[in-house]
């Protein structure tokens, strides 16, 4: 079920990717494939966050193709797909903040970032992507037999 307002599934992605919190985040290589890998984001409302290497092979793939798909499903087949486009948030003052954000946040939805770079946010090796998305899909089990997720589309 398609609906027009992203009011009409926050409240509910929300609590579902705050619950299961880690995601399957699928970029596309130089010769058009997928790869996947296990990531951690923190949203304010519809605007995704992760905090991640600055230089890695995402960064390589990212910069040939912005667009990444995003998958959490829980134990009991809850899931979120959420199709979004990913830039570099490099200005020192949202990177600062989001560091202090993640801190902020008992875990499991947040953590210290100084695990990952212990020179703080000033290492040059700390990056920050923004998550855009375009589509965001709300499902289950249940739902996918009676046809009844939520499909919302920017």
């Amino acid at each position: 079920m398609k609906v027009s307002a992203f009011a009409d599934i926050e409240k509910d992605f929300l609590a579902r990717v705050r619950q299961i919190v880690w995601c399957n985040v699928a970029t596309v290589d130089r010769r058009g494939r997928p790869r996947s890998r296990i990531l951690h984001p923190i949203w304010e409302g519809r605007t995704g966050w992760i905090l991640t290497g600055r230089h890695t092979l995402k960064t390589r793939h990212l910069a040939a193709n912005p667009h990444v798909s995003l998958c959490y499903a829980s134990g009991d087949l809850q899931q979120v797909y959420v199709d979004c486009r990913a830039e570099w948030a490099d200005d020192p003052a949202d990177k600062a903040r989001l560091w202090d954000l993640f801190a902020s946040i008992p875990p499991p939805v947040g953590y210290d970032p100084i695990a990952f770079w212990p020179r703080g946010k000033e290492d040059p090796t700390f990056g920050v992507l923004r998550l855009t998305p375009w589509r965001i899909e709300i499902t289950s089990l249940a739902d996918l037999v009676s046809g009844t997720g939520r499909i919302w589309h920017a």
